[in-house]
């Protein structure tokens, strides 16, 4: 029996028709038709987007109208859990400190905030703090909260401050706040220090835990408190010493290695302490490898200088800051052999008595001199201090009080400076300033900003050609005059009722 063709197709499913292309567009690339988004399309599209996901989150916030069904284990599809897995949990504790770090100090706090892990591992990253709360430290919380420390200071947390005080003062780099509390001797009360046991026992769990401490600054400690520090942590670079006095000096005689140290003995209306001869030559003796000193608030005399120069012969840098030195301690300036750098800052007088010039000597090897906010108004202790400084090769002269024509005519014996700096010496003249520089033939670098009785229209020739060759000049010397002509035709600064009549005409 025959079969039709049609038949034939109908019966076998082998002999299927091939089923209809299914139209392929080209991609976006390939596609030279395609039509780049305007602007409001884009505006569009983008504000479309914002709404979906505020309006995810906020589905995401909403509670369930019925708890979660639990799913499918034969289906395969992951839970309801909004948390989702922590995928963090999969790397090691090594490998996200590596990450870490390569995140900017300013993320550190929030990143903590995850999980405790992250909290912890933050506190292995931090090696700085600065605690405000003494029973951070008594507790024993700092050394599991920041295990790596190797810088710390508990400076403010020695002091008992109010709380919620709005009232900030502020003296050489210390800043307290205090209530409104009146009192006679100062802003600070003996019963509002931590007594000196206390803060020695807190020293004494800091080196314990912190072996390889690098810098602490610590306030009105006893020796044992320091002794503890300074036989522990071998590592100790840099020290910080407010309110001690002579005797406690013997707890740091310990700090072999100890480079930079920074002593504050007395703060006007903060705290009294005394350190005295006695101390300096304790602290020369224990503290041999100084390169950096730093003497705020200090008595002492030639005695005192002269241990620190024989004893310390690597300092390099030496900085002294009120003063309460007796007269002649200048002289003993010339035993620092290897002094490089001399800062003198608030000073109420430079010395009271330097001497006889001939006998005063000069440090060799210095090469820079600043004096900053100190009174220069006794001509022969600022011809001592220059004589001193003799061989500096720059000068920085800030806010120095009654400095005048003769007393600054006393730099001229300093003939290798290169650099001279003068800020705020009002009484300084043109002809007081040219006399000197004149005489500066290795002058390279001038600057002369807010010193009024400087003149532009008083230089002269000599000091113009001057002007000429040098590599750099800063010259800004009368703050009114340079005020005046930037405010010229602009009507500014005239009398009021000849300044209202030119507007009414």
């Amino acid at each position: 029996m025959s079969q039709s063709p049609e038949e034939k197709t109908a019966t076998n499913p082998n002999n299927n028709p091939k089923p209809p292309p299914i139209p392929i567009s080209a991609p976006t690339s390939l596609n030279s038709k395609t039509r780049t988004l305007s602007l409001p399309e884009l505006w569009f599209k983008e504000k479309l987007l914002k709404h979906v996901t505020l309006k995810m989150k906020s589905l995401s916030n909403s509670p369930l109208a019925s708890p979660p069904s639990d799913p499918d284990k034969n289906f395969g599809l992951p839970s309801n859990d909004p948390t989702g897995p922590d995928y963090s949990t999969l790397l090691s504790d090594e490998l996200l400190i590596q990450v870490f770090n390569k995140v900017p100090i300013s993320q550190y706090v929030s990143n903590s905030l995850v999980c405790k892990r992250w909290l912890f591992l933050h506190g292995r990253l931090v090696q700085s703090i600065k605690v405000i709360d003494f029973g951070f430290v008594d507790s024993g919380r700092v050394f599991t909260r920041f295990p790596n420390l190797e810088n710390i200071d508990i400076v403010h947390a020695c002091i008992k401050m109010p709380r919620n005080s709005g009232i900030l003062i502020t003296r050489n780099n210390l800043s307290v706040y205090v209530g409104t509390k009146l009192l006679s001797d100062g802003f600070i009360d003996e019963n509002e220090l931590l007594s000196s046991d206390v803060i020695g026992n807190g020293l004494q769990l800091i080196s314990k835990w912190y072996p390889n401490l690098r810098r602490i600054a610590v306030f009105g400690t006893s020796d044992i408190g320091l002794l503890s520090v300074s036989s522990k942590c071998q590592m100790l670079q840099e020290l910080e010493l407010h309110c001690c006095g002579d005797m406690s000096l013997e707890g740091i005689s310990g700090c072999r290695n100890l480079q930079v140290l920074k002593l504050i003995g007395c703060v006007d209306g903060f705290y009294n302490s005394v350190v005295s001869d006695i101390g300096l030559t304790i602290l020369a003796r224990g503290c041999r490898r100084l390169v950096k000193l730093e003497l705020c608030g200090c008595e002492g005399s030639y005695d005192g200088i002269k241990a620190i120069g024989q004893c310390c012969q690597m300092l390099e840098e030496l900085t002294i800051c009120d003063h309460r030195m007796d007269g002649g301690w200048l002289a003993a300036l010339s035993f620092c052999e290897n002094l490089k750098t001399l800062r003198l800052q608030s000073c109420k007088s430079v010395d009271s008595s330097p001497g006889l010039l001939e006998h005063l000597g000069s440090c060799p090897t210095l090469e820079e001199l600043h004096v900053q906010r100190c009174q220069m108004r006794d001509k022969q202790a600022v011809k001592a201090l220059f004589l001193v400084c003799k061989t500096v090769r720059e000068i920085v002269l800030q806010n120095c009080w009654r400095l005048e024509d003769g007393a600054f005519a006393a730099a001229s014996i300093c003939r290798r400076v290169r650099l001279l700096s003068l800020e705020g010496c009002s009484l300084l003249t043109t002809g007081g300033l040219e006399s000197v520089i004149l005489n500066w033939k290795e002058l390279q670098r001038l600057t002369v900003i807010s010193s009024n009785n400087i003149k532009d229209s008083e230089i002269t020739p000599d000091l113009a050609t001057l002007f000429s060759v040098l590599k750099e000049l800063k010259w800004r010397p009368d703050s009114r005059s340079l005020l005046s002509s930037g405010l010229v035709g602009s009507g500014v600064g005239n009398k009021g009722g000849r300044f209202f009549k030119g507007l009414k005409s």
